[in-house]
């Protein structure tokens, strides 16, 4: 599966946490991240990551991109609601997976229910949805 990390300035140390705490299941996929979570996530656990832009650089609409044409299959994007000038990047993305049912996941709880299903195989209908047919790596 391909998965796609985002992560607002106040919640980039949770993310670490939570990407070090399941890199267990997290190596078994391919990740993409905005550039500066995906630094300190690939920093803190060793996990290959694909980087893009920083969100606030366009990297929410690389990823955005991407989920319009079906090639992510999950988006961790965990958002700080304190942060009012950065919730049009959480509802672009938010309405982009809810548009090609893809599952989104906005705090720690609800990633940890996605990451635990992804482990146990819940998500496999997403390999229906999106054929392997090249590899993830050269789509960028």
């Amino acid at each position: 599966m391909n998965i796609a990390l985002m992560a607002h300035d106040n919640k980039k140390d949770l993310m670490v946490q939570f990407c070090t705490a399941y890199a267990g299941i997290l190596s078994k996929h391919t990740i993409c991240a905005t550039n500066i979570t995906g630094k300190m996530v690939a920093e803190a656990t060793g996990l290959p990551i694909h980087l893009f832009l920083a969100r606030v650089h366009g990297g929410a609409e690389q990823i955005g991109a991407r989920i319009a044409y079906n090639e992510i299959d999950m988006v961790l994007f965990f958002n700080d609601p304190r942060d009012e000038k950065s919730c049009e990047s959480v509802s672009y993305i938010s309405r982009l997976c809810d548009q090609n049912n893809i599952p989104f996941a906005s705090n720690v709880a609800t990633a940890e229910m996605l990451v635990l299903g992804l482990s146990r195989g819940d998500l496999d209908w997403r390999d229906i949805v999106n054929p392997k047919t090249k590899p993830f790596t050269a789509l960028f």
